[in-house]
């Protein structure tokens, strides 16, 4: 048998792989791939989109043209969400040195590409970035209140890194595969500013250049800018302040249970004025029930809205968690009253140790029963 067919032939990778994340994007995916290879005209390359299982078949549109063009590929992602940990996925999932993140609504120009990739090389970086905020950059046919929120968001974001970016919160970059490999374990992967992440978790500085580039139009498809994006966005940056021993979805459970007291206190204080003292332990069950209700579909729709709850599910994870909840209050007295009665510590430092206690016991069974993410069968 002859060596060529035992040994398989070399075949080196891609120079440039392009990450495209994507939700409901199936009516640009034809358009990008189209503009993406007449670019790269030249240059070994690979597109991946990843793709959080998009109703509208957006992972299916990719998978038609991977079956006529070996250079694009698609990961279609089930039971979860985000635009972070989609570009992570996608970055370790190719061999080629350099990796570019772009969007797939055609909002990036794409004709920058072999621009960053020969800059890159040519001044041995780390990162190029595609940038808004440098001379020539522009945010385009942006409403005063976008463009508003973008520059206090990268305002608050450059005081996570220790570098001169002009904008951190720009979403269209070319990395060095490296660098990614050298950080991984370091990324959170929440919200949707993966250049902030790389950034903020990097151990030595990296060395990055800024291009500019004019922000463009969406061709097709929704805008994912929402409120739950910006709230995400902050999550990522407490989580930065605090450290990765701390979940994210924990310090988002704390705060909307913090949000939860105010509930409370809302119901409760009408019900005492109208009613009187002798009203109060109706009130307060009622203002109980009220806050967990709130809390729960505050945490349905926020903090684990990539496993959302809907339809008869809503129903029993409401009934599983204003259970969870009211065991945890039976613990936060328990635990607040021992060591309050025993001598072991002050009113208020009784308090908080009864309110952690609470809080943690609260997420651990909740994110277990409530939001526990399907079996395979």
């Amino acid at each position: 048998m002859r060596d060529t067919e035992t040994t398989p032939l070399p075949c080196p990778p891609p120079e440039l792989a392009v990450v495209v994340p994507t939700y409901r994007e199936a009516d640009n995916v034809d358009e990008l791939v189209r503009r993406v290879g007449r670019t790269l005209a030249g240059i070994d390359w690979e597109l991946i989109f990843v793709d959080d299982d998009s109703p509208d078949g957006t992972a299916d549109r990719v998978r038609a043209i991977a079956r006529k063009d070996r250079r694009v590929r698609v990961l279609q992602r089930v039971g979860r969400r985000g635009l972070s940990s989609a570009c992570i996925e996608g970055m370790l999932a190719t061999s080629a040195p350099f990796l570019a993140v772009m969007d797939g609504d055609l909002q990036h120009d794409e004709t920058l590409l072999p621009n960053m990739l020969e800059t890159a090389k040519a001044e041995n970086l780390d990162i190029v970035v595609g940038s808004r905020y440098v001379t020539g950059g522009e945010l385009g046919d942006w409403s005063a209140r976008r463009q508003g929120m973008s520059r206090l968001a990268t305002r608050l974001g450059r005081l996570l890194i220790h570098a001169d970016l002009k904008d951190p919160m720009s979403g269209f970059f070319l990395v060095r595969s490296e660098v990614i490999q050298e950080n991984v374990r370091r990324l959170t992967g929440v919200g949707f500013k993966i250049l902030l992440d790389i950034f903020s978790a990097a151990q030595r500085p990296l060395r990055f250049r800024e291009l500019p580039f004019s922000f463009r139009q969406r061709q097709a498809g929704t805008s994912k800018l929402d409120h739950a994006v910006v709230w995400e966005y902050l999550l990522m940056l407490i989580q930065k302040l605090l450290g990765p021993l701390i979940p994210v979805r924990f310090i988002a459970f704390s705060l909307i249970g913090g949000l939860g007291v105010f509930v409370h206190l809302a119901v409760l204080w009408p019900v005492l004025r109208i009613a009187g003292d002798q009203a109060f332990l109706a009130g307060q069950s009622a203002a109980a029930l009220v806050a967990m209700t709130s809390n729960f579909l505050l945490n349905n729709l926020i903090t684990y809205r990539d496993m959302r709850l809907r339809g008869r599910q809503l129903l029993w994870g409401w009934i599983s968690f204003v259970a969870a909840c009211s065991v945890g209050a039976l613990a936060n007295v328990g635990i607040a009253d021992y060591l309050f009665r025993g001598g072991h510590s002050g009113w208020l430092l009784s308090a908080l140790a009864g309110i952690l206690v609470g809080a943690v016991w609260n997420y651990a069974v909740t994110a277990v029963y409530t939001w526990r993410r399907p079996t395979a069968a």
